[in-house]
């Protein structure tokens, strides 16, 4: 009986019977044989790119809407798209409200503020109203903010990613042509580790990274103004240096960044003047360059 047994283990044992892939990653078959969307192009919209740090907490939405207004301040047709179902912040930081109007077509229309149009799901939801969806109800909603708004012609689109890399940014990876990805951080070690993550998702999916922005880099006191490294000052560009990626700029940690970003008149409106909005003027003109826009229409 037991010569029997070990027999039966032996014809049963295989090293991997399913092909399951060791690294995570996905089988490499047509997109259309693994029962995956077309990706699709944004009509009327040139380039998109998505912002992204996979850590809640660092600044990303605050920078996000700081690059989109920059861009409309270099002559460029900019908006942003707000991604996070569950915590949107755009409306806030564009003190934008009211439920969007609808096109001939049922098309969802934008609404603008400082040159900028913006899609949220906090348009959609009242403010104090918490969305208790189960997955399927967030990815439909997901799809119809990312092929059912009317943007009537932008030259660039930012995606406000939500943190992870989990149904989300998969789902905007699958069925979104995105021209590139910029990630956030801070130069904290714990910030970094979810970052990398981030990184080494959109390395996974086939998406072009156009660099890191080191967030919260410094913060100068506005008595003495001595500059401080609250955070540490070399984790983004080590990271940088390790992954091969460009460290587009840093962000210093301020207090009229965020005082701006809550009365929802951001940095790069509300100082234009100041060096805090020229950091972003500088990273949105090495964007502009990398993505190829060219002349301001």
């Amino acid at each position: 009986m037991r010569r029997r047994l070990f027999s039966t283990v032996s014809c049963l044992q295989h090293e991997n019977p399913l092909g399951l892939p060791r690294s995570g990653a996905p089988p490499q078959l047509p997109r259309m044989q693994r029962g995956l969307p077309q990706r699709r192009a944004i009509p009327s919209v040139r380039k998109v790119i998505a912002v992204s740090s996979a850590k809640g907490g660092v600044g990303k939405s605050t920078i996000a809407v700081n690059l989109a207004l920059a861009f409309a301040r270099l002559g460029h047709r900019s908006g942003i798209l707000d991604t996070d179902i569950f915590g949107p912040s755009i409306p806030t930081l564009l003190n934008l409200s009211g439920e969007p109007r609808l096109s001939s077509d049922n098309r969802l229309i934008p609404l603008s503020n400082y040159g900028v149009k913006s899609m949220s799901m906090g348009y959609l939801v009242n403010e104090d109203s918490p969305v208790v969806w189960r997955g399927l109800m967030v990815m439909k909603a997901l799809q119809q903010l990312l092929h059912e708004v009317e943007w009537g012609g932008l030259d660039v689109l930012v995606l406000d990613l939500p943190p992870g890399t989990g149904d989300t940014q998969l789902t905007i990876t699958q069925q979104i042509v995105l021209d590139g990805t910029v990630i956030i951080s801070t130069p904290q070690d714990l910030a970094l580790r979810d970052a990398v993550k981030g990184v080494n998702m959109f390395k996974k999916v086939n998406v072009p990274i156009l660099g890191m922005i080191q967030n919260m880099s410094s913060f100068s006191c506005p008595h003495c103004e001595q500059s401080t490294a609250i955070f540490g000052a070399e984790g983004v560009k080590r990271e940088c240096a390790k992954h091969d990626i460009e460290l587009l700029g840093d962000i210093p940690l301020h207090p009229s960044i965020c005082d701006d970003a809550d009365r929802g008149k951001p940095t790069v409106v509300s100082e234009p003047g100041s060096k805090r909005a020229q950091n972003f003027l500088d990273i949105a003109g090495v964007l502009v360059s990398k993505l190829e826009l060219g002349n301001a229409s």
